[in-house]
């Protein structure tokens, strides 16, 4: 229960790093912002962890597999980012959303969980809302489009090292770890594709830092209270986020098919979520 509760946190709070993302990618470089996504990473988590958590300051008991984490997330981010400045939110998400499908196809492998044919179905189900949400062939195949399918694939491998590190390190370790990862490797590059930005866009950066380092300590915790593929059907959640910031703040406005598909991604979460109750009651 909770650690549904954790995951519903982190797709409600990342949308927003996604939506800053794309409003900056019309003056900013995506790889400028995904650089700034992880600098500002490590801008809040350091000094959470050494004012309040210090304990928590020590070497990484498995950091060939944090380090290999950073590197996928990194890479996550720079295809999600580069697809979203190119072709709609909506477009690239749903396309991203292979990475339940990953998720449930890989913990068996990696991780020795045991997935039986209801989350399954869950999982299969979720992804043919996010298709109706979308509908066939309104997707044009390009660059873009195969960078957020990328990102799908690569953020569910994510999940499962994610899942695999939650009996060494501590969440807020593995989050400042990753931050270090991400803003090494983007320091090397980002002064080639630099654009002074002005301080509202400082401080766009700035609060989308704060939201990618909420979203992933949600996320994060999650995964240490349950298994990588009985939480992956609750990744479609993360739809219903951006198409209420995409009528707010892009003014797209949800259609039937939406809403028909939107009722199709929260059944197949809500079924799952029923079996974890009955489990507890």
């Amino acid at each position: 229960m909770k650690a549904i509760v954790l995951n519903l946190c982190a797709w409600i709070v990342l949308p927003f790093m996604d939506a800053i993302a794309k409003y900056l990618s019309s003056d900013l470089s995506f790889f400028q912002i995904t650089w700034a996504r992880y600098f500002f990473t490590v801008f809040w988590t350091l000094p959470l962890m050494f004012f309040f958590f210090r304990k928590n300051l020590t070497f990484s008991e498995n950091p060939k597999l944090q380090i290999l984490r950073g590197i996928i997330l990194f890479s996550a981010n720079i295809c999600f980012f580069y697809s979203i400045s190119i072709i709609s939110l909506a477009k690239a998400l749903t396309l991203a959303f292979v990475a339940p499908l990953i998720t449930t196809t890989l913990s068996p492998i990696i991780l020795g969980e045991k997935v039986g044919i209801k989350r399954w179905t869950a999982v299969i189900v979720g992804f043919i809302g996010t298709l109706v949400v979308i509908r066939p062939g309104f997707i044009e195949f390009n660059l873009a489009t195969f960078a957020a399918l990328a990102t799908g694939c690569l953020y569910g491998i994510y999940l499962i090292i994610t899942r695999k590190l939650h009996s060494t390190d501590n969440p807020l370790l593995t989050l400042l770890i990753t931050g270090v990862v991400g803003a090494t490797i983007g320091s090397f590059f980002v002064p080639i594709v630099w654009i002074p930005p002005t301080f509202e866009q400082w401080s766009w950066l700035g609060l989308m830092g704060i939201f990618a380092c909420l979203g992933h300590l949600f996320l994060i915790y999650s995964l240490r209270f349950a298994d990588a593929s009985k939480l992956a059907p609750f990744g479609y959640f993360e739809i219903v986020t951006n198409i209420i910031l995409g009528y707010f703040v892009f003014n797209h406005f949800p259609d039937i098919w939406t809403f028909a598909g939107l009722f199709i991604i929260i059944s197949s979460g809500l079924y799952i979520f029923k079996r974890e109750l009955n489990k507890y009651s």
